[in-house]
């Protein structure tokens, strides 16, 4: 496939770019040497290899999920600048 100024044109304006001169000509430069190694990869028999689909073993490594309590209430009011007995304050965010 040739690259030309026409295909670069309506790539950017489907990616809603405003490319100049210069970026045009180097895009036709970029895309071009990507496909031609895409063409390259074209030439390698892949009919015996699996497709990939995970680039590791591993399957649903998870860790235990155990509730535990490592902070108390009165620890976290602690350093809180405004708090009253069980809450922190916070300021207004949300106006009516």
């Amino acid at each position: 496939m040739k690259i030309d100024k026409e295909t670069v044109d309506k790539i950017a304006h489907l990616a809603r770019l405003e490319l100049t001169e210069a970026e045009k000509d180097r895009s036709i430069e970029e895309l071009s040497e990507i496909l031609s190694f895409m063409e390259k990869l074209n030439e390698l028999d892949t009919s015996g290899v699996k497709p990939l689909i995970y680039m590791n073993e591993a399957v649903n490594v998870l860790r235990p999920d155990v509730v535990i309590q490592e902070l108390t209430r009165d620890e976290a009011l602690k350093n809180a600048p405004l708090r009253n007995e069980e809450y922190i304050k916070v300021s207004k965010v949300i106006q009516k």
